[in-house]
């Protein structure tokens, strides 16, 4: 056994908690945070009775954006919030949660997402709530409101590498890391372990068979934007996976995938995104790509399909499920702006929990030549508070954003349009066939709009079906296009919406 590999096993033995979970042969393991990590004053957190280490974030405060200035973000528009990770293989774990917000009251707590029907036992004098978790689904808890929430991020328990001395793999063990770029070879792994902070980025250029695993943090943060290229970005590549990794604080979009084919994406938290332009995953002019049980608080659209630059792949078979999505900015899940793509064919987004959001949950905005078709929608959960703060672009510096300038202001449940935008680069416009909103929960009071739009008679929108869409709250099936608001141009047609 080489000294190495000797040194790595005392330093995973130091960095780790493993205790048994409730359940037979179930078990947890917390990491510990390393020396210069932050620690959050927020929060004291315990799993099944052992304490769990709560991590810092900078996630946005208000929806106020601006087009990219030359310069960064305000930190005055933003805040902190705290998140626990732990691998598990429990069915369920008990966690109690004590605030230590002196502002704390206890009066409102939401257990999101909202489907999974958590009901906490609460103890204000203590200032504690207790409930159990849902194996591997992420968790927001929030106290008193949005702001300074606490995300509860578990992954399953993962093997570590038999030999951390492999020719190929790249090994970060518990403790902090200044990796800066880090370019991948075919046949790279990488394993970024439990404690394990890596600050830098992973990029891969005409690579294939390489795999990125790991409950551990990739983080961007002392990066300039566009220094790095987010946590990830693949160019060219194939049979690439993304198994776990806390994606925190990209210096722009956080995954990025451009004309990649076979690509799967599991078990990844994005937190901590604030700055301009920090979308979620990008999946660009590519084909059979899954993207899995993951999380993302995005300042930017989430999940997202593009067809961007001077490329003639096409966008198909690719399937986005059982994600949870917190959308601070922009859309949840959407096919746009850009559509440069011979086509988008066969995209499916399905069992996704959309916690909040503030423009569009579901989103087709095409404004390039593609001809897409065969979307579909499928079981997916959408949330609505009674007051929704309004997104609003900051025209100048001087400029203020007030929270209640709009009090009515409802993010859209679904719209599909095709128009030009200042993202367009082709000079025709596609069209949009066949796209299927099927099992659709909203949660809350509100009644989210409904917009379809085509752009000329070549260019249109046909075959659109709303299947068992449901207003759960309201107790109201929307069997007709008279029961949410509802729009739609001369330039739509074959529309219909189902029981």
């Amino acid at each position: 056994m080489s000294r190495t590999f000797r040194l790595s096993c005392v330093l995973i033995a130091f960095a780790l908690c493993v205790f048994c979970a409730a359940g037979a042969h179930a078990k947890n393991i917390i990491p510990i945070v390393p020396d210069g990590e932050a620690e959050s004053a927020d929060y004291v957190v315990t799993i099944d009775k052992y304490s769990a280490p709560v991590w810092t974030c900078r996630v946005s405060a208000i929806p106020f954006n601006r087009i990219w200035p030359g310069y960064q973000r305000s930190l005055d528009q933003t805040e902190t919030a705290s998140f626990v990770t732990w691998e598990t293989d429990a069915e369920s774990s008990e966690i109690v949660v004590k605030s230590l917000r002196n502002d704390a009251t206890l009066e409102n707590v939401v257990i999101r997402p909202l489907s999974l029907g958590i009901k906490p036992t609460i103890d204000k004098e203590k200032k504690e709530i207790s409930f159990k978790s849902s194996g591997t689904t992420p968790i927001v808890v929030e106290i008193d409101g949005s702001h300074f929430a606490l995300h509860l991020l578990p992954f399953p328990i993962y093997k570590r590498p038999a030999d951390l001395n492999a020719p190929n793999l790249r090994y970060f063990g518990p403790g902090i890391h200044n990796a800066g770029l880090i370019e991948v070879k075919s046949g790279d792994e990488i394993f970024v372990d439990s404690g394990a902070v890596v600050y830098g980025g992973v990029r891969g250029e005409g690579v294939e068979n390489v795999k990125v695993s790991g409950p551990g943090i990739i983080d961007v943060a002392p990066f300039e934007r566009g220094k790095i290229g987010g946590v990830f970005r693949f160019t060219n590549s194939k049979n690439i996976t993304i198994d776990g990794i806390v994606q925190r604080d990209p210096d722009v979009w956080s995954t990025t995938l451009y004309q990649c084919d076979n690509v799967h994406i599991a078990n990844t938290k994005l937190i901590g995104l604030w700055r301009y332009n920090a979308d979620g995953i990008d999946v660009c002019n590519s084909e059979n790509v899954t993207v899995e049980k993951s999380f993302l608080r995005t300042y930017d659209d989430s999940l997202v399909v593009k067809g961007i630059g001077e490329s003639t792949r096409p966008v198909k078979n690719l399937v986005f499920r059982q994600n949870v999505i917190w959308c601070d900015w922009g859309r949840a899940m959407e096919l746009g702006a850009e559509t440069r793509a011979p086509e988008f064919n066969n995209v499916r987004f399905e069992d996704c929990d959309v916690v909040r959001n503030t423009h569009i949950a579901m989103d087709i905005q095409h404004g390039d030549r593609a001809k897409i078709s065969n979307v579909v929608f499928d079981n997916i959960r959408v949330e609505f508070d009674d007051k929704i703060p309004t997104p609003v672009y900051q025209n100048s510096d001087d400029q203020v954003y007030d929270p209640n300038a709009n009090p009515d202001f409802c993010p859209a449940l679904a719209v599909i349009v095709i128009q030009s935008t200042h993202y367009s680069g082709d000079k025709e416009n596609g069209n949009v066939r066949n796209v299927l909103f099927k099992d659709i929960k909203v949660y809350g009071s509100r009644k989210p709009a409904i917009s379809l739009t085509g752009c000329a008679a070549e260019s249109d929108v046909q075959g659109v079906t709303f299947k068992n869409v449901t207003l759960v709250d309201q107790n109201l099936k929307v069997d007709s296009r008279e029961i949410l608001p509802y729009s739609a141009n001369q330039f739509v047609s074959d529309v219909s919406f189902v029981p």
